[in-house]
C-alpha cells in the first residue's frame, strides 16, 4: 500500500480496532515498513493517511482517545448493532433482535460523531445503515455527511439526501435519542423523517 500510494491519493483503513493500543501498534508497523522501504530505497509514501473502522463497543466508547492517531474514522453499523446487543445476525433464532434503532445503538453512534466533531476527525459511515433510505435522515440529523453503501442503494439514499434540510432535522434529534421508549421513540422516528 506505501508503494502504491506514491503521488496517489490513497488512505488505509484498520478494522475491527478494539483500543488505543492497537491502533499505535498498527501506527508502528506502518512506520516500521516505510522505513524498511526507504532503507532498501524503495519509493513510497512520505504520508499515508490512516483512519479505523469503529465496529466494537470498546473503540466507539474511547473514541475520544483514539482521534489524535488517525486521520478518519467510520462507523461500521452492521457488526456495531451487532456486538453492541449482543446479536448473531446468523443465527434464525435471535436474528429479529437486531435492531438499527435500539436507544443504545442510536446514542453510541451519535456519541462516536460527537467525539469525531470535537478532535475534528473526518466521520463516514456504512453498513446497512448507510444504504438505508428510511435511515437518511436520522444519520444526517446526528451530523453525518459521509456514506459509504452498496451501489443499488446510492440513488435512493442520494434523493433523501438531496431533499433534507440538515437544520430542520438537527432540532429533532436530541428528543429522539432521549427516549427508550418504544412507542414513543416511534412517533419521533417518523415526525424526523417527515420533515422537509
Amino acid at each position: 500500500i506505501l508503494r502504491a500510494a506514491v503521488g496517489r491519493n490513497i488512505s488505509m483503513m484498520y478494522p475491527m480496532i478494539c483500543s488505543l493500543r492497537e491502533v499505535l501498534q498498527a501506527n508502528a508497523l506502518l512506520e516500521e515498513c516505510r522505513q524498511e522501504l526507504t532503507g532498501e530505497g524503495v519509493p513510497c509514501a512520505d504520508k499515508l493517511p490512516v483512519g479505523i473502522m469503529i465496529e466494537i463497543p470498546s473503540a466507539a466508547l474511547t473514541a475520544d482517545l483514539i482521534a489524535p492517531h488517525v486521520d478518519f474514522f467510520s462507523i461500521g453499523t452492521n457488526d456495531l448493532i451487532q456486538y453492541t446487543l449482543a446479536i448473531d445476525r446468523a443465527d434464525h433464532a435471535v436474528a429479529h433482535l437486531y435492531d438499527p434503532l435500539n436507544p443504545a445503538v442510536l446514542n453510541l453512534i451519535a456519541s462516536i460523531i460527537r467525539q469525531s466533531q470535537k478532535a475534528k476527525v473526518p466521520i463516514a459511515v456504512c453498513g446497512e445503515m448507510a444504504g438505508d433510505p428510511a435511515l437518511t435522515k436520522l444519520l444526517l440529523a446526528m451530523g453525518l455527511t459521509d456514506f459509504s453503501m452498496h451501489f443499488s442503494q446510492l440513488l435512493l439514499v442520494k434523493r433523501e439526501i438531496l431533499q433534507a434540510d440538515t437544520r430542520k432535522l438537527k432540532t429533532h434529534i436530541d428528543e429522539l435519542l432521549a427516549t427508550f421508549d418504544p412507542v414513543e421513540q416511534s412517533v419521533l422516528f417518523n415526525r424526523l423523517n417527515s420533515v422537509h
